[in-house]
């Protein structure tokens, strides 16, 4: 069930209405959060329902006994359970077929063939997402900065909550499970807050992001041959992913603003960043603090001198590259976000720069790596990368490249231009057009809701990252 999906529509109508009747009473809405969250997830294969189940009763189960255990190394094992219990079903599920693909590859290209059989293995939607959710529990659990919940049924609305379930924003126990654990208010405030949210996610969804993808497309499609094409592409593609993921986090933000839910925020206008470091406080934010927190810390952060912290800088970002597929391009987009963060620490470039020339500076300096980065991902195989990288020395461009411009300016424009305001108006409820006056924020409403209804179509387009 996709939110740009009338079937969606249908489904949040009917629920918040069920939900409005039972909010005051605090198992029942549980309850019923839990069924629709199941019912939302099990649309797509109802078969994944066991995963998703499985791994919320383990990690409850072993946060309880994590809690109970007295000895240091008993409450260890009960640790590594419930990481080798999660990491296990993503790893069998997501990179199964990609290891055995890698090795195969290698082994015959040391003149070894070997016959390995790939199992074809269909990987669920929001596994990456529901799995780190559900393991960052049980971790906090371990280090004693939360009780273990004994309400399993709260447990599994944390875990199940549909408006994050599949593509985030990642949530922390701390902060969203106590929510399931108190009745919450909703003002008016909080529900046209939500439906800005809904509206803007939205907006950069079916009208920016899907009408990128094709320009996208074009390029990646096929062998540009043509270095500003490549550019022009590559920019096309940051703006595509950086509107469909934003979007979908507006909408998971606004449709539980509207059931009383507070999530974090996940974007904050990544590409005003002036170092790599504040990139990444800013791009997927729930991602990038998990693996900072859960990753990084535990191999140790910076606390064991400059060559160290290099090394654990390398191994999160690859380790976060591979979260996102089971690619080499993605392990080599990680890799080079991680050698762009160790050089920054080692000259000392991360710091906040407070002239306008260090700023400007910092920022090209900051796409440049961000875009080239943009490339790995998006590519389809390192061949491509090759390719691509080549006809950056090509500055030919064909007869269609004006026309080309012009749709990415007519498409990439608006989400510019949200960022500009993001970017000067850094309080989270800034989100346009939320601060505007009423007349102007009802007109630029009216039309974003417009717009959307031009764009909308039957077969809707997936979101990006509901493949991670």
């Amino acid at each position: 069930m996709l939110f740009n999906s009338t079937v969606f529509i249908q489904f949040f109508a009917a629920f918040l209405l069920l939900y409005w009747l039972v909010r005051n009473h605090l198992a029942a809405r549980n309850i019923l959060v839990v069924t629709a969250s199941y019912l939302f997830y099990g649309w797509w294969d109802w078969r994944f329902l066991t995963l998703l189940a499985f791994s919320s009763v383990v990690d409850f189960l072993l946060g309880l006994a994590i809690e109970r255990a007295g000895a240091p190394g008993r409450r260890k094992s009960l640790l590594c359970l419930s990481v080798t219990a999660n990491l296990g079903l993503l790893g069998f599920f997501k990179y199964y077929d990609f290891f055995v693909n890698s090795l195969a590859e290698s082994l015959q290209s040391l003149n070894l063939p070997i016959n390995l059989r790939t199992l074809g293995i269909i990987l669920p939607v929001g596994i990456s997402f529901y799995t780190f959710q559900s393991l960052s529990y049980t971790i906090d659990v371990y280090r004693r900065e939360i009780p273990a919940t004994r309400k399993l049924i709260d447990f599994l609305a944390f875990v199940s909550f549909f408006p994050q379930l599949v593509a985030g924003p990642i949530e922390r126990a701390r902060h969203l499970l106590p929510q399931f654990e108190r009745t919450l208010p909703i003002s008016r405030d909080m529900m046209e807050h939500g439906i800005s949210l809904i509206l803007l996610g939205l907006f950069k969804k079916v009208v920016l992001a899907d009408n990128l993808a094709p320009l996208v497309d074009l390029v990646y499609g096929n062998d540009p041959g043509s270095g500003p094409l490549v550019v022009l592409g590559t920019v096309a593609f940051a703006l595509q992913i950086y509107g469909d993921f934003s979007g979908y986090s507006d909408i998971a933000r606004g449709t539980a603003w509207m059931l009383g839910f507070d999530l974090m925020l996940n974007f904050n206008a990544p590409y005003s960043a002036t170092s790599i470091q504040a990139f990444w406080r800013r791009w997927h934010i729930s991602l990038s603090t998990w693996l900072r927190d859960y990753l990084y810390v535990s191999l140790g952060g910076n606390r064991r001198g400059a060559a160290r912290t290099g090394a654990n800088l390398m191994l999160t970002m690859v380790l976060g590259g591979l979260w996102h597929g089971a690619a080499w391009h993605y392990v080599l987009w990680g890799a080079w976000h991680g050698i762009a963060l160790v050089i920054e620490r080692a000259l000392g470039l991360g710091a906040s720069r407070t002239s306008l020339t260090g700023r400007l500076f910092g920022w090209v300096a900051t796409m440049l790596v961000v875009l080239y980065g943009w490339l790995l991902f998006r590519a389809h195989s390192i061949e491509q990368i090759t390719a691509m990288t080549r006809s950056l020395g090509n500055f030919s461009v064909p007869l269609w490249f004006g026309s080309f411009a012009i749709n990415l300016l007519m498409f990439g424009g608006p989400l510019l231009l949200l960022e500009v305001w993001r970017a000067r108006n850094p309080d989270p409820a800034s989100t346009p057009p939320i601060r505007c006056s009423t007349v102007p924020k009802r007109l630029i409403q009216g039309a974003m809701l417009i717009a959307i209804l031009l764009y909308w179509e039957q077969e809707k387009t997936p979101f990006i990252y509901f493949q991670f």
